[in-house]
């Protein structure tokens, strides 16, 4: 299913992201879209409260694109996980560290934030938000956690699972 045409929104539409989950949600709310990845590293600062890490990484993705364009609006997002103990969880830099973050957040109970910021490209005015959902994890084996990193699941997964 794909959405409505957004007739108010200056063109191109560009996604700064190369994630085909963001893909897939994007065409449910607009047809005509392009797909540019950001190359903006993210960042955790560890002081920082969870939403603000987020909206900044989506911030910085979406200027990185839109530094590249003349016209058009640009969506970047990103997305972390704010665990029971107080940390920030990002996405896994292997598949041991994804072992080590999943064996953090089973059988806790943690919010996934997501960071969306759209930026007009000609204006440069800049547009950022966050929104957050608690998630209950039940408690998993070392077999369980070895088995889902081992399916490539993890990679690239903020807290190294998806929810969708």
């Amino acid at each position: 299913m794909t959405g409505p045409k957004l007739p108010n929104v200056p063109r191109p539409i560009v996604l700064a992201s190369s994630s085909p989950r963001r893909h897939e949600l994007l065409r449910r709310i607009v047809d005509d879209f392009e797909i540019i990845p950001s190359d903006a590293e993210e960042r955790t600062e560890p002081a920082a409260r969870p939403e603000e890490v987020a909206k900044a990484n989506a911030r910085a993705k979406a200027l990185a694109v839109a530094q590249r364009l003349e016209q058009g609006t640009v969506i970047g997002a990103d997305t972390v996980v704010a665990a029971a103990d107080g940390g920030i969880v990002g996405k896994p830099i292997d598949r041991a560290d994804a072992r080590t973050i999943l064996a953090r957040l089973a059988g806790s109970r943690h919010c996934v934030i997501t960071g969306v910021c759209v930026v007009d490209v000609a204006s440069g005015r800049a547009d950022c938000r966050a929104a957050g959902t608690w998630v209950t994890m039940r408690a998993m084996s070392a077999e369980e956690i070895e088995e889902y990193v081992g399916s490539g699941e993890a990679d690239g997964k903020a807290g190294a699972y998806a929810i969708q």
